[in-house]
């Protein structure tokens, strides 16, 4: 194995390429073998010449980022690191086993954090996204876009290496299972170590309601409401899960569902 790793840039402004050319530079063991203008380019490039990494734009012309790579054979797929100044498609580069993804504008010090990863995935040779990269997935994926608000649209369950998101809107409750939370959609369940208080303050209060301490339940879910004497109501859910809410919740679940007191 050469002991350079084999760099191509795929960007389609030049000022862009030639500030990853200058900071690729810095980096001995790194070694630029082309740059391409568009995703044609890239997939003949990458196809040519088997690189090592690619530092892959998302939108350029025909096809874009993640076309290139769909366009590739399997054998012929290399590391990638994302390179873009869009925020939305983290999510989708996450599913494409992107090793990072780099918000422009990046700095120096967050560009030689990439290349760090690229090394590390050469050396073990398996690919996996850390945490501190799913944190950042998180940052950049997971709430509204700015100015809608501060809620998140997404939740991040995780298995060893492995990562599923879950939307939020699909989420019919969620309950607390000691240490963690267990998101119910539908006839299924994922587990989540985190703890309902800190989940309830990153769901809209607009469209979940806190009925209990051990659950969480979408308002829209709520399909019949059931008065209990000492105060609790039986909440029945769409698909017949019966949630039985918390006397101290009473005046919460009253105002929510808009219930005479």
């Amino acid at each position: 194995m050469n002991s350079r790793m084999r760099v191509l840039i795929v960007d389609d402004e030049p000022l862009a390429r030639e500030r990853l050319k200058d900071l690729l530079a810095e980096a001995a063991d790194m070694e630029l073998i082309g740059e391409c203008r568009n995703g044609r380019e890239a997939i003949s490039a990458i196809e040519a010449k088997r690189p090592d990494l690619v530092l892959l734009d998302v939108e350029m012309p025909g096809p874009d980022g993640f076309g290139v790579l769909r366009a590739l054979a399997p054998e012929h797929q290399p590391a990638v690191i994302f390179v873009t100044a869009h925020r939305d498609f983290a999510v989708q580069a996450f599913e494409a086993n992107a090793l990072d993804y780099l918000l422009k504008p990046f700095d120096r010090e967050r560009f030689l954090m990439s290349l760090a990863r690229a090394r590390e995935r050469r050396r073990s040779l398996t690919p996996h996204l850390d945490t501190e990269v799913l944190a950042r997935l998180e940052a950049l994926t997971l709430r509204e876009p700015p100015g809608t608000g501060r809620y998140v649209t997404r939740l991040v369950t995780r298995t060893g290496w492995r990562m599923r998101f879950l939307r939020v809107e699909d989420i019919d409750y969620l309950t607390a299972e000691g240490n963690y939370v267990s998101v119910h959609l539908g006839a299924q369940s994922h587990l989540m170590r985190e703890t309902l208080n800190a989940l309830e303050a990153k769901l809209d209060p607009k469209k979940f309601l806190r009925a209990h301490r051990s659950f969480i339940v979408q308002l829209d879910r709520i399909e019949e409401v059931e008065p209990l004497p000492p105060g609790e109501y039986v909440l029945t859910l769409r698909d017949g899960t019966r949630l039985t809410s918390g006397r101290s919740y009473r005046a919460r679940v009253q105002r929510a569902l808009d219930l005479p007191s």
